[in-house]
């Protein structure tokens, strides 16, 4: 069987909770590889809801979660996103759950350069969660960051803390605050160890056992591509890589273990934060597409900006990812608009272009060339099959795969979790 990796197309925000907990109910691992607490992944599973942000979406229904070397992980974090879920009855332990050894940790001196950065940054700031990913990303490629694996020899640990302390005190004074108190800092790590040691392993070797038996691996992604650091709306970006190559590297598997690429694709548009959004309606028709997707942060509860579905951007991402097909979310809130609009292109000047091109003040210049299509009466919600669908709906959906020269997999109907059309079983063979 193989293996599937779920990426968002777009900016995050896709729905991939759904998808993912749809799919993991057929996995046996699920790894998440990249980002950090800064995702969110709403799961509704019958009558209950559970919002998940480190943890991986296998969780809920006791498949083996493992978090990668990719991920900066704050235990702190996960210590109260476990136990949140452990009050609604989700069952974790060190035979269904994992942390790899060598992953990260976002310590409380990476969320104060992260709010300390924002603030003073006027009207340069990119929007961050201020949850300390971007500077703890930045101590692990400056080689000075403190791993899970240091958490068992917090006695050797001072002249790591040298390196680390003498880069994040020289900052600190820039911004006239006192030097990172070490002995505190030492006192966290030392109370956080024992909670971190139970789940700390060599994730790779796992995972290779996991393979080796010829289990089924679902590999979650964070965010979405057009956060990502190299090939997104830079600088108005996430701190890590959000394709699905990154699975490799963030998983300790090798570059053939992604499987079938499923990218998860809203049927609107929606951004979180600032940055470029060539599509996006400041107007009545914005502020509906909103209300009605119920657009707001699983982790900020920001409300997100909203648009028109933008073909461009999504044909770019799924070519960046290579992706082998697509989940379509949210077609519901779609339902009852007379006409809807896709953009097919954008205008840059005299140009007419077929891409996001690189540079932020061409991203904030392009203007979108829309096409236009006849909405439908009825609704699609909880439709499971294209019959269910309104011909209009079926018309639409048709219209994104010719533009985005990727299939659709799989189009959901609701939140809920059965409220799925399956095309194509990504687990297929």
């Amino acid at each position: 069987m193989a293996n599937v990796t779920v990426i968002g197309a777009q900016w995050g925000d896709e729905g991939k909770g759904k998808i993912v907990d749809w799919l993991a109910t057929r996995a046996d691992a699920v790894v998440r590889f990249q980002g950090g607490h800064n995702a969110g992944h709403t799961l509704v599973v019958r009558d209950q809801t559970y919002k998940l942000s480190l943890l991986p979406s296998g969780i809920v229904t006791g498949t083996l979660s493992l978090i990668g070397n990719g991920v900066v992980l704050d235990p702190w974090a996960l210590r109260d996103e476990m136990a949140r879920l452990e009050g609604q009855g989700v069952s974790i332990t060190a035979d269904n759950f994992g942390i790899a050894d060598n992953c990260p940790l976002i310590l409380p001196l990476h969320r104060d350069l992260d709010g300390l950065r924002e603030a003073a940054a006027g009207k340069g700031k990119i929007g961050t969660t201020g949850r300390g990913i971007g500077p703890a990303y930045e101590d692990k490629v400056g080689r000075r960051a403190i791993r899970v694996c240091d958490l068992a020899h917090l006695d050797a640990i001072e002249p790591q803390l040298d390196r680390l302390c003498a880069h994040h005190d020289a900052l600190r004074a820039g911004f006239g605050q006192e030097k990172v108190d070490r002995a505190a800092l030492l006192d966290e790590l030392r109370e956080i160890a024992p909670f971190v040691g139970q789940f700390a392993q060599p994730v790779w070797k796992r995972l290779n056992e996991v393979r080796k038996s010829g289990a089924k691996i679902l590999f979650e992604g964070a965010q979405g591509v057009l956060l990502d650091v190299d090939h997104g709306t830079y600088p108005f970006v996430t701190s890590s890589n959000t394709v699905s190559g990154t699975v490799a590297s963030g998983s300790g598997l090798g570059p053939n273990a992604a499987g079938f690429v499923l990218g998860i694709v809203k049927a609107y548009t929606t951004r979180v934060g600032s940055g470029p959004f060539p599509t996006e309606l400041e107007d009545e028709t914005g502020q509906r597409l909103g209300e009605r997707g119920h657009e707001f942060g699983t982790v900020t509860a920001r409300k997100r900006r909203c648009g028109w579905f933008d073909a461009v951007l999504v044909r770019q991402t799924c070519a960046l990812s290579g992706v082998t097909g697509i989940a379509l979310t949210k077609i519901d809130v779609l339902d009852g608009f007379e006409t809807i609009r896709i953009c097919t292109g954008y205008r840059l000047g005299d140009e007419v272009l077929d891409y996001l091109p690189a540079h932020a003040a061409d991203q904030v210049r392009v203007e979108p060339i829309y096409e236009e299509i006849e909405g439908w009466e009825g609704t699609t919600v909880g439709a499971r099959s294209w019959a269910d669908l309104p011909a209009q709906a079926i018309k639409y959906i048709r219209r994104i795969e010719e533009l985005i020269e990727c299939p659709v997999a799989s189009v959901s109907t609701s939140p809920e979790r059965d409220d799925t059309i399956l095309v194509r079983d990504p687990f297929a063979d």
